[in-house]
């Protein structure tokens, strides 16, 4: 259900941006002879999501730990998960949903580590002159909806006592022209920079429901690393979690100064303008934050999203989280 394709695709064509060449490595410091590389596989493009882990690299914390990262950026075409099971990624950020799948309708043997974010950007994203406040407020309302969350779509409608056949759905094309002029009244996708670039373009304000807010409560950008790679390599993995905590907790004391600081090396030619990283980096810290530290997992956190992937039919083993290395860190 991972709404990647809409917030990429989108900030590709609003934003304006050039189709650019993955930025990666460019600020790695030289590889010592005690450092042991560790691939990262990124979940989607450079963009303010990630920052913390460039910081974490350019502020040297990684190296701290003894590691230097291979950063591998994501894309279209990349498969987080493929990654992980051909051996090409150690560790590997995931969506909730797709991670599930892989274990459960493919056996695949991933932990869950830790959770970037604690409640999921995917939203829908309205105008506020339309009123929509709550998912009650769609019926009779037309919504663009990506073809990956439709499924989640519709069991978020059944949550909140709304029939799809109340709600006109059409296909969403990643383009937020229909929102801002009013083809449509609401979309689905992240708000980490949609919002931005509808005000922008339209000067009209917009409003957003989380999905997490409104009964479909996971997280996404799952740090998921193989059992066998964990059995092998648990020091590393505390080692890495350590450290992105620390570049996190960067970005989030000054997340405006590391976004100028990047905007020609790990943003360059992404099509964000200093004013959408800014939007991006601040708006997405609620989202990430908690009193336990980022990639915090506690009990009521991995209950609910458990029983999320349920609501849409995944059976998913609640020991696919693994917070313990958290406590070592």
């Amino acid at each position: 259900m991972k709404s990647m394709m809409s917030r990429r695709a989108f900030t590709r064509t609003a934003l304006a941006g050039l189709a650019a060449a993955p930025y990666g490595g460019l600020i790695r410091p030289a590889r010592a002879a005690d450092l042991t590389e560790v691939s990262f596989q990124s979940i989607w493009i450079n963009d303010p999501e990630f920052s913390g882990y460039y910081i974490a690299m350019q502020e040297g914390y990684y190296a701290e730990e003894g590691l230097e990262i291979n950063y591998l950026p994501g894309g279209p075409d990349v498969i987080p998960q493929a990654s992980l099971l051909t051996g090409k990624a150690d560790i590997a950020l995931t969506s909730t949903i797709e991670c599930a799948e892989a274990i459960v309708n493919k056996g695949a043997r991933f932990k869950v580590v830790g959770a970037q974010f604690q409640k999921s950007p995917d939203s829908i994203i309205s105008l506020e002159e339309t009123g929509i406040k709550t998912v009650q407020d769609l019926v009779g309302k037309t919504v663009a909806c990506p073809p990956l969350n439709a499924g989640p779509f519709e069991v978020l409608l059944e949550l909140n006592g709304v029939a799809k056949s109340d709600v006109t759905i059409v296909p969403y094309t990643f383009d937020p022209t229909p929102l801002a002029t009013g083809q449509v009244d609401a979309v689905i996708d992240f708000m980490t920079s949609l919002p931005f670039i509808v005000e922008q373009t339209s000067g009209k304000k917009t409003t957003f429901i989380l999905f997490s807010d409104a009964g479909m409560a996971f997280g996404q950008d799952l740090v998921t690393v193989n059992e066998e790679y964990l059995a092998e390599n648990r020091e590393k993995v505390v080692g890495f979690l350590r450290a992105s905590r620390k570049g996190w907790e960067d970005e989030f004391a000054d997340p405006e100064k590391y976004g100028k600081m990047f905007e020609e090396t790990w943003y360059k030619g992404n099509g964000y303008t200093p004013e959408a990283t800014k939007f991006h980096a601040n708006i997405q810290i609620p989202l990430m934050d908690h009193p336990g530290g980022v990639f915090s997992m506690d009990d009521a956190w991995i209950d609910a999203s458990i029983a999320s992937l349920a609501k849409i039919g995944i059976e998913a083993p609640r020991d696919m989280f693994d917070p313990s290395l958290l406590d070592e860190i």
